[in-house]
């Protein structure tokens, strides 16, 4: 019997920080010992390639789990390259020495279909997250003896020859005993392995075969019986590497609806390869409906990354910007760098570009829907055009270039969505802004007293109705050097010159019952006037430049809100039968003048969507008004 030798001290201290603190779930050890097998059965099926050995094909080559309940074992058998006693010592005894990096080395002008998953030699330690007792039996190609590595890891390992029919490597587990954090029986339970090499080891293109017990109806009889059957677990294939012609659309959304557990189609489907510095297989979807999480702080971003096939992590974020959070699927690249655990990743140069590339692909093919399918697109950004906005305003603008050309607005001139650039194509000759109001729907805003005289001036203007609207125009500022101008703030300047003559010589004429309503409203108002804006509608509530009425209202309904007052300005309607009867009144009853400039301010609050400080006053004054007309 052969000594018992002892792991390294520097292999030692990894071991015991890879068992507890590496690996943050225990169940990847079988994505880790499955890949290993694969690694093995690659280097055998090289060496008949290049050495032209007879007897050996792909199609011989699988991997075998067996599960022993009796004795508490999980084995994983691979009929691969196997390993000699030297070999054993030089991979097994000293961690982080990979036989299987530098065969990938020497790989570099190899075969296309030769695939080394392993890098780093420490996958195999995971074992001994589940297992207390780990035996490695395996017998190299071409050689006639078989070798036994056994450890516990309390006192280093041992290497004794054996007897073991055929090359390759048999890896036994013996599973530790249940304790009240982890259920270590689950590892024996034929499902559950089933379940795991389907979650990691899917696309292993090697067969990973295992015993299943089901039930089979027998022959001329309403009778079941239990059999054993040798199952395949794995589909091998990845859909991303077959070839798109031989995909049709039902394969795409069958794929999404299992993989990322919708009932629904998806609206859109991005199938790439990827060839060049950094190669990758990407295959991305954007989904016909938003999920029910998908605006709240449960959701979480990323696509599941794969490498060579083997499933490492499921939600990347760092592979989807934030402001196309809504896109799901799959990156598979054998060029990243993986760091020891295969579960966590550098962040280096080649993530980067990816995600670049990734990036750009998505804003092209929104931007080609856009362009050929309207109602798609449509109805793409009726869920997610939200996230759009949010890209704007969030990166302080620096996404505009990106991201405005993508954003669509109601229309108030041609009752649709339309995009900037339509507007703008729109535009009245002497038209030098782009007008826009906001408002909780596309029918109270239609109504407000500012958009009647803009539409009869022949102007078109953009209904926004979502909250972040405002937020996401003052980032853009402008679009193709027209500025974006609020209806319902500041000067509108769209008067002709003969107008505003007219204008002018009404508030000059009226200096004093304007200076009386502004000061009956000095409290509540930052200034009085008569009004350009208005048509048919007696008064309207404007906003100084700065902040808006939406913008207040959106501020103050947040947590932290701090009482944030947009400036506010009375505007009356000159030609309206109430600014005569203000003239009048002035005239008889000057003591009036302060109920009326209370009940206008307060009627233009409610007309802008406000409260009023006191509703009970209001109706009162009301009340008053109607019986004072009937005196």
């Amino acid at each position: 019997m052969a000594e018992k030798k002892q792991f390294k001290a520097e292999s030692q201290r990894l071991l015991d920080l890879m068992i507890n603190s590496i690996y943050t779930h225990k169940e990847i050890f079988l994505r880790e010992l499955i890949s290993n097998a694969s690694d093995a059965s690659d280097k055998l099926y090289y060496k008949a390639l290049t050495e032209n050995l007879n007897g050996i094909s792909r199609e011989d080559l699988s991997i075998q789990i067996v599960i022993n309940k009796d004795h508490r074992m999980l084995s994983i058998i691979d009929q691969g390259i196997g390993m000699n006693a030297k070999e054993l010592e030089e991979h097994l005894g000293t961690i982080a020495n990979s036989g299987s990096f530098e065969f990938k080395q020497a790989l570099e002008k190899g075969q296309d279909d030769v695939d080394i998953i392993g890098q780093f030699g420490v996958g195999f330690y995971s074992a001994f997250m589940v297992a207390h007792k780990v035996e490695v039996i395996s017998k190299k190609f071409g050689e006639d003896q078989a070798y036994i590595w056994e450890s516990d890891t309390s006192d280093g390992y041992t290497i004794n020859e054996t007897d073991y029919p055929n090359h390759g490597t048999r890896i036994n587990l013996y599973l530790k005993d249940n304790t009240d954090d982890e259920n270590y029986d689950q590892y024996l339970d034929e499902y559950e392995i089933q379940r795991l090499v389907k979650k990691y080891s899917d696309y292993v293109h090697y067969p990973i075969k295992m015993d299943m017990t089901t039930s089979k109806k027998k022959e001329d009889s309403d009778e079941y019986e239990q059999v054993i059957e040798n199952k395949t677990l794995n589909s091998m294939v990845p859909l991303w590497k077959r070839p798109k012609k031989e995909i049709t659309q039902e394969d795409y959304n069958e794929f999404y609806k299992d993989k990322f557990n919708d009932f629904s189609d998806p609206l859109c489907v991005m199938h790439n390869s990827v060839e060049g510095t950094i190669s990758y297989d990407s295959l991305l979807f954007i989904p016909s409906k938003p999920p029910m999480n998908y605006y709240s702080q449960d959701y979480e971003k990323g696509l599941q990354l794969y490498s060579r096939g083997v499933f490492i992590m499921d939600k990347a974020s760092e592979l989807v910007p934030e402001h196309f959070r809504f896109v799901k699927g799959l990156v598979d690249s054998q060029d990243l760098s993986l760091n020891i655990s295969r579960e966590m990743l550098q962040h280096d140069r080649q993530l980067k570009i990816i995600a670049d590339k990734i990036e750009k692909r998505i804003q092209s093919e929104l931007e080609k829907m856009l362009k050929n399918d309207r109602e798609k697109y449509e109805e793409f950004f009726k869920n997610f055009g939200l996230q759009l906005k949010f890209g704007i305003y969030n990166s302080y603008g620096m996404l505009k270039d990106k991201l405005q050309d993508l954003l669509l607005y109601y229309s108030a001139n041609e009752k649709k969505m339309i995009t900037f650039a339509e507007y703008v194509e729109n535009m009245k000759e002497d038209q030098k802004e782009i007008y826009f109001a906001s408002g909780e729907s596309y029918e109270k805003i239609d109504h407000l007293p500012t958009v009647e005289m803009v539409k009869d001036k022949g102007f078109d203007i953009l209904y926004m109705i979502d909250n972040v609207d405002e937020f996401c125009i003052q980032m853009l500022r402008e679009y193709k050097e027209k500025p974006f101008k609020n209806i319902n703030q500041g000067d509108l300047d769209i008067d002709s010159e003969e107008e505003k003559k007219e204008l002018e010589k009404v508030s000059e004429d009226n200096k004093d019952l304007i200076s009386t309503l502004k000061e009956a409203l000095k409290d509540k108002v930052q200034d009085v006037k008569v009004s350009a804006r208005l048509k048919t509608h007696p008064v309207c509530l404007v906003s100084s430049e700065g902040v808006s009425f939406e913008m207040e209202k959106v501020l103050n309904q947040m947590p932290d809100g701090q009482n944030i007052k947009a400036g506010r300005i009375l505007e009356i309607n000159p030609n309206h039968a109430i600014f005569n009867a203000l003239q009048s009144l002035f005239e008889k009853d000057k003591e009036k003048i302060n109920d009326y400039a209370s009940l206008l301010y307060d009627q233009a609050l409610l007309i802008e969507g406000f409260s009023i400080d006191d509703p009970v006053e209001f109706s009162n004054k009301v009340c008053q008004l109607m019986v004072d007309a009937n005196k």
